[in-house]
């Protein structure tokens, strides 16, 4: 398959090599000061309805340009505007480096045109982009910004608690969410804590979340995608950072190993970061008010736990490391090698630890041939996770998977139209034991892998742009193909109204251990697809196939409402045709292992943002429904809510704007639950004949409903502020002071209620802090 997907691959090359009778211009932006490609630039001929945008690395192609003397004409938010003469000539390549100067005139006035260009070019349905300068602007718990409080302010994105919660998108599950770092699956990307993630904020170029009807790029997730990438380092000159909170202290070095050189436009530079929390030391003493034992009983299901002293502080600790290498070549080609290591640390008084540890390595590259119009880039990658859960005289629960991954993918472009096409190989062995509440024993150990080939086409004809694509997934375990036809589709009515449109078929073959019915759950763990017979909800009839699959449909409108605000509402549906969890609560070793359900997801995102010099706002509203049908009743999921809203504004204020003050509030209907009907003594078998059953005191158990997830818990709003001060000091380097409060008017958010004791176990209260940065 593999070897026949590469030979298709090469041959298309080929044949695509030989279209090119008419010009080709191509070339890279750079910031004239700092060397960093300039991302979705514009970049148009004179006089002509030619033009592109640059892409993430400020590289652009135009093709079948007819022969002739032109005038490049680049543009971009807060730098002088360029022009720079060019001959073309037929079958020929031109190819042109490009730098932009900094303009501190433009950098102060309100210009959205780049990310306009982009919208106008782009179908980009349930695709949200997201910049470190987003994610900074975010009133930061422990002073400290993260993609992992910014994730739950853009919409349909949901999250059930503070601490061990999971992350929702559009009803999808944790595990039916990709979550990629330069193209490598990240299997458990946020600490136990909640607050923050393993990725550093500094090292992030860009966030694309992709909240559905994603293209053929993405496969393998039914639900979503989150796609981050990272920075080279500085290509000049040797900079760096160190920062503390009460939270954690990190620290960042970046420079030139050889200094970019502009004439030709290549240089190698590197990028070493750390950060490691200090939580576990700080908190007895600054938040210890902030601990609920209860929560921790029930969140590892140690009941012993519930009556220790509140004095021990917040259990959490980390650590994680992340290296690159980047190597830029002249004509646009990058080598990058990259590597990390992040460890997650949850141990409360020695009687419940949860530990895990990720770490691997990779290399991307992107190779620009001089003589061809198609560009190539890659992915080769290994990583390793490992999570342990022990919980006093318990058996431990362990689960770990070891996977590699290669990637190539090309781009064909031609003058209105481009053609993306490539190839995957992914495999994963997992290693995964568990003893459930009556003494049963799950193992699974298993290596499999994933094949999978995409096409897929984009053409503008006048104002219409079209994206069908084809992606076909093979699943090795399961003996079983997925073919996954998928389309976009934008018009643009006029200046500033867009129509838009995707949708597709989605499969994957991983399953998590975190079931959708647990509130939280500190213990993730990983398995393959089953490879036993699976039977449809609620009857002994054997299901088609053995994989997680979804249909998505998606529609939108975007409409500029000014030069510096848009508006744009997004309706939404998914199917989930069948969905496998791990049966946990089987009775007997005869029991099927796995469980299957179906589902639907559906409803409304609106999002509304605002930029000028001082101000940025940022509305989010989503109506949302999320239910599954389990073979004997349809429910809401609990994660299922109604109504959620965000708001987020940040204003720039003093001399050169020094000052910044950002508030961002969120509000959200109650979570569902099952209601108790009542209550019973649990009488153990090997309690009956040593124990007097009539007068004896034994352990209370519940009667629930027989309605799964009736009810509904109080609304949840918070408010949270920061202000920020940065200080120049001598030469480049500078101070920032960040002041924050994390739930400042101190709401008691409920995250569920114990059944037999009655206490209620809320979210986090009043959280304040500070943190001190200092940068070279």
């Amino acid at each position: 398959m593999i070897v026949r997907i590469l030979f298709f691959s090469l041959v298309l090359t080929f044949s695509l090599t030989k279209l090119d009778a008419q010009a080709i211009l191509r070339g890279n932006v750079y910031d004239q000061e700092t060397g960093e490609p300039i991302a979705f630039g514009t970049v148009r001929l004179l006089n002509t309805d030619i033009g592109t945008n640059t892409d993430l690395n400020g590289f652009f192609s135009l093709g079948n340009v007819p022969a002739g003397q032109y005038t490049i004409l680049l543009t971009y938010i807060g730098y002088d505007s360029l022009t720079q003469s060019v001959q073309l000539q037929d079958g020929k390549i031109a190819y042109r480096q490009l730098r932009l100067q900094p303009n501190a005139v433009n950098l102060t006035t309100v210009d959205v045109s780049a990310e306009r260009e982009r919208a106008r070019s782009d179908i980009q349905v349930s695709q949200l982009t997201v910049t470190p300068k987003q994610i900074r602007s975010l009133p930061s718990t422990g002073g400290d910004a993260d993609i992992a409080q910014y994730l739950p302010v853009l919409p349909g994105v949901i999250v059930s608690g503070d601490q061990g919660g999971q992350l929702y998108i559009r009803g999808g599950s944790p595990v039916q969410n990709k979550i990629l770092l330069d193209g490598m699956t990240i299997y458990n990307p946020f600490h136990s804590i909640g607050f923050f993630s393993v990725f550093e904020t500094e090292t992030i170029r860009s966030v694309d979340v992709l909240t559905g009807g994603f293209n053929v790029e993405h496969g393998g997730r039914i639900s979503a995608v989150v796609d981050i990438k990272t920075r080279e380092g500085n290509k000049k000159r040797l900079s760096g950072l160190v920062s503390a909170s009460p939270f954690q202290a990190k620290a960042l070095i970046e420079g030139p190993i050889i200094p970019w050189n502009e004439d030709r436009g290549n240089s190698i530079s590197f990028l070493f970061t750390g950060k490691h929390s200090y939580l576990d030391q700080t908190s007895p003493s600054l938040y210890a008010y902030a601990v609920d034992t209860s929560y921790y009983a029930f969140a590892t299901a140690d009941t012993t736990l519930a009556g220790l002293a509140d004095d021990i502080g917040l259990p959490f600790s980390y650590t994680d490391w992340y290296g690159k290498l980047s190597m830029v070549g002249g004509n646009g080609s990058q080598l990058n090698l990259f590597g990390f290591n992040f460890v997650d640390a949850f141990d409360f008084a020695g009687l419940a630890a949860v530990d895990w540890t990720t770490s691997g390595a990779g290399a991307n590259f992107t190779l620009v041939p001089p003589n061809s119009n198609i560009v190539m880039d890659g992915l080769i990658s290994f990583s390793s996770y490992d999570i342990t859960l022990k919980e006093g005289d318990a058996a431990p629960r362990k689960s770990g998977v070891t996977s590699f991954g290669a990637q190539l993918n090309f781009k064909y472009f031609g003058n209105n139209n481009q053609l993306n096409y490539g190839f995957e190989v992914n495999g994963f062995n997992t290693d995964f034991s568990f003893e459930n509440f009556i003494g049963l024993d799950f193992e699974q150990r298993d290596f499999t892998t994933e094949l999978s080939g995409y096409f897929k086409y984009k053409q503008e004809i006048g104002n219409l742009i079209i994206e069908p694509g084809v992606r076909l997934q093979f699943y090795a375990s399961q003996s079983a193909f997925s073919f996954e036809p998928r389309m976009g589709i934008k018009y643009k009515a006029s200046d500033n109204l867009r129509f838009k449109a995707a949708g597709g078929f989605y499969s994957q073959n991983l399953i998590s251990t975190v079931n959708e019915s647990d509130v939280v759950n500190f213990f993730v763990g990983f398995l393959a697809g089953p490879e036993e017979s699976l039977f449809r909800p609620g009857t002994f009839d054997p299901t088609n196939h053995r994989l997680q699959k979804s249909a998505h449909a998606v529609g939108g409108v975007e409409y500029d409402v000014s030069r510096s605000s848009t508006l744009n509402v997004e309706p939404y549906y998914k199917r989930f045709s069948q969905l496998i969890s791990i049966n946990r609560n089987k009775l007997s070793a005869t029991d099927p292992d796995f469980a299957v359900e179906t589902g639907n997801a559906y409803g409304i995102d609106f999002s509304y943002k605002y930029e000028s010099p001082a101000w940025y706002l940022w509305l989010t509203y989503s109506l949302g429904y999320v239910d599954r049908f389990d073979g004997e009743q349809t429910y809401f999921t609990i994660f299922d809510r109604r109504h959620n809203i965000n708001a987020l504004t940040t204003y720039q204020f003093g001399r050169d704007r020094s000052w910044e003050a950002s508030l961002r509030w969120n509000f959200g209907t109650g979570f569902p639950f099952t209601q108790t009907q009542g209550f019973f003594q649990e009488i153990g078998f090997d309690q009956i004949l040593v124990e007097d059953i009539l007068q004896g005191n034994f352990d209370l158990g519940t009667i629930l409903a027989e309605e799964r997830n009736g009810g509904r818990l109080s609304t949840y709003h918070r408010l949270d502020a920061s202000v920020k001060k940065r200080v120049e000091l001598v030469g480049s380097s500078f101070m920032e002071i960040v002041a924050s409060v994390t739930n400042i008017y101190d709401r008691e958010n409920i995250f569920y209620l114990d059944r037999i004791t009655n206490t209620r176990v809320n979210q986090f209260p009043i959280l304040p802090s500070a943190s001190i940065k200092i940068g070279f």
